[in-house]
């Protein structure tokens, strides 16, 4: 389970989405967020579904990488599904037996919620995938730069709160396999992982968390001294290798997201809501 995890994972490949400037890729996911929330019955999500398997196709990351993916957050899925068809209250009733009722309403809003997080899961798996870390944090420090005349009496800058979660971002499979060598080694000297009462479950993971703990710290000193080393004063003065461009390509995914949103208010508007 816990190599099946593939956030922050960068996949190098030669498409669309990897070529787009990182602020496009930052604005049209809080962009497709936002949509997605906005959509009320099934033609307006099935719109933003095809908008995210087209997304999925033209970035050339294998499918195998989304479904790893999907793979931690689906107990997550199938249990707001769960709820949502016994707590739901509307529409007919499809089946009665002794103190649970289901209704339709009640399926068609458990689905729902499943393939609008399914979406969401995808997309953002997207941004990190097509983007690499400092990319990522260039495109991030380029949006959030206007904050740094309000962040000006203090010591802080934007470039400081783009690195940090940028390193955040990229230390996950990290931390993630270092768990996974963790937990081998624990096993390979009879440790229980996995049988027993959630307490004695618990205290089995005392021998995991902190190693994993004073890992993490060491990688963090490690990772300050090198900066430190290589002279790193933050992003004043600071000058860039690549360059980032608007280009044609972005202007082309700006002009179809638009429509599609367009697209998505026209939905909501001709047909009835679900949820």
């Amino acid at each position: 389970m816990i190599k099946d995890i593939t956030i922050g994972q960068y996949y190098k490949a030669e498409s669309v989405l990897h070529k787009c400037d990182p602020r496009t890729k930052l604005l049209l996911t809080i962009a497709f967020v936002v949509v997605i929330f906005l959509c009320k019955n099934f033609y307006s999500l099935a719109l933003m579904a095809a908008l995210t398997v087209i997304a999925m196709l033209i970035s050339k990351v294998p499918v195998k990488m989304f479904l790893k993916s999907m793979k931690p957050i689906l107990p997550l899925i199938l249990l707001t599904a769960v709820l949502n068809i016994f707590y739901n209250t509307g529409g007919e009733i499809l089946l009665s037996f002794w103190k649970i009722t289901i209704r339709d309403k009640a399926v068609f809003t458990a689905i729902f919620i499943a393939i609008r997080i399914f979406c969401l899961i995808i997309v953002s798996s997207l941004l990190t995938y097509t983007t690499t870390p400092t990319m990522l944090t260039d495109g991030i420090e380029k949006l959030l730069k206007p904050l740094d005349f309000i962040l000006k009496p203090t010591s802080f800058r934007v470039h400081t709160l783009a690195m940090m979660m940028t390193l955040a971002l990229r230390f996950i499979p990290t931390l993630i396999e270092e768990i996974d060598k963790i937990m081998n080694a624990q096993k390979a000297r009879g440790a229980d992982l996995e049988s027993g009462s959630i307490m004695q479950r618990a205290k089995a993971l005392i021998p995991i968390i902190i190693p994993l703990f004073v890992s993490s710290f060491r990688r963090a000193y490690e990772l300050a001294f090198a900066m430190d080393c290589r002279c790193y004063t933050g992003g004043d003065g600071r000058t860039r290798m690549k360059q980032m461009r608007f280009t044609y390509r972005d202007l082309l995914v700006f002009f179809v997201f638009a429509l599609i949103f367009a697209g998505i208010i026209v939905l909501n508007i001709k047909f009835l809501p679900v949820i």
